[in-house]
């Protein structure tokens, strides 16, 4: 459920036209939902709610926007970043120190430092190796770290291959099989606390199956490292819950995923830490964007909008279906392709779809938009970088202005001997 809805014949974002904000701000502009987003993360909370010990750290990748992180914070979330530009936003947010989860394959000596410092309550390690230096710095600021160990099951989660990450072959956690002795390893090594595991084997999956296949292998070395000797407090699930892209897809609801994991765990006595992103901001966001003009093509027509794959990067890169909306539909349709005008084939959101029938100058969106949308967006063909709209009711304010192309060349020098 979300909180963009036909009003009069316009596409609100709750009691705002977004013609309004077009108006305003320009386009192309992600607008999001206040409601949407305070909803999304309650529910998967309560949901949650079925089970004794839990954290919740929101997956910052999937859209580090401040004004996003603050609502969640005033929600009791936490935080999973993967570098320490997003701790550093997770802060300014107001999401404490402690409720903060730094994973990632490639942390460096500088970023360990200086979480440590800011007194995060997890790192999940990627590496004995990592494990190591983190123990050598953590002894020379005189600091435990806290630490679980992230392990690849080698299940294969049914995803898209470029967002798969629990298979053999992907680079996150360390070997199955090796576990339990990187474990033990790490376990007496000064400088460590070393408490759990933790899994992620991808996201956007549609099945709970490879979730419960995962955990339920985790399960098991879990219990094989206790029966070696060591102490095993917490157990990081991690993300990857999906949310439909399409109208009519199904996918599964938290109280699904709440009642395997309780089914699951019940035995485990552990404090389980879940790191949600796309099911929480996903369906909050839109892409507000307008036509340029309809070209004739050799077989469908060429609807050619100013919002690009800069703005919105996941049909290029993931081959990702976006729904794209009139904002005043008509009732009317035609079979169109959807492309924006970067200097790229790949610069194509849709080919030989069924949409709104849509002219020159109309207003359209990209749907469920929220997440992995302007957080990836860049200035590829030295265009804009995109702005972002929070919407709260009949309130709206722009929380991350658009970036024009002036201003990123002005941070560039041309040096003396060129000149």
């Amino acid at each position: 459920m979300d909180h963009f809805h036909i009003r009069d014949g316009v596409l609100h974002a709750e009691d705002l036209p977004l013609p309004a904000i077009a108006e305003a701000v320009g386009t192309p502009v992600y607008v999001y939902s206040r409601a949407t987003l305070t909803r999304h993360a309650r529910v998967f909370r309560d949901a949650l709610g079925v089970l004794p010990d839990k954290r919740i750290a929101f997956a910052v990748k999937s859209n580090p926007n401040l004004a996003v992180l603050r609502v969640l914070a005033a929600e009791g979330y936490g935080a999973d970043v993967v570098s320490v530009g997003e701790m550093e936003r997770a802060l300014a947010a107001g999401i404490p120190a402690d409720g903060i989860v730094f994973s990632g394959v490639g942390k460096t000596a500088a970023e360990l430092a200086r979480a440590l410092e800011a007194g995060i309550g997890q790192f999940n390690l990627e590496s004995e190796e990592e494990g190591l230096e983190l123990a050598e710095i953590a002894v020379g600021l005189d600091k435990i770290a806290a630490v679980a160990l992230r392990v690849n099951p080698d299940v294969d989660a049914g995803t898209h291959g470029k967002i798969s990450t629990g298979k053999a072959e992907n680079k996150f956690g360390v070997p199955f099989d090796r576990a339990a002795a990187i474990y033990a390893r790490l376990a007496s090594t000064p400088g460590l606390q070393v408490r759990g595991l933790a899994i992620h084997i991808g996201s956007q999956l549609s099945s709970l199956a490879p979730l419960e296949a995962a955990f339920t292998k985790i399960g098991g070395l879990m219990r094989a490292i206790r029966a070696g000797g060591h102490a095993v407090t917490h157990m990081d699930l991690g993300g990857g819950v999906g949310v439909p892209y399409k109208a009519g897809e199904v996918f599964p609801q938290p109280e699904d995923y709440a009642a395997m994991v309780a089914r699951v765990t019940a035995d485990w006595g552990v404090t389980l830490m879940f790191e949600p992103g796309r099911v929480i901001t996903g369906n909050t966001g839109v892409l507000v964007t307008q036509v340029v003009r309809v070209k004739e093509g050799v077989g469908a027509p060429w609807v050619v909008v100013d919002a690009a794959m800069n703005d919105l990067v996941r049909p290029a890169m993931y081959d990702a279906w976006h729904d794209f909306e009139a904002v005043r539909p008509d009732g009317e349709t035609f079979v169109a392709n959807v492309v924006g005008p970067i200097c790229e084939s790949s610069d194509t959101f849709a080919m030989g779809r069924t949409i709104d029938r849509m002219k020159r100058g109309d207003l359209a969106v990209f749907r469920t938009a929220g997440a992995y949308g302007a957080t990836m967006a860049n200035t590829y063909n030295s265009r804009p970088l995109v702005p972002e709209v929070m919407v709260d009711g009949d309130k709206w304010a722009v929380v991350a202005d658009r970036i024009e192309p002036a201003t990123i060349l002005a941070a560039e020098r041309v040096p003396e001997w060129l000149a």
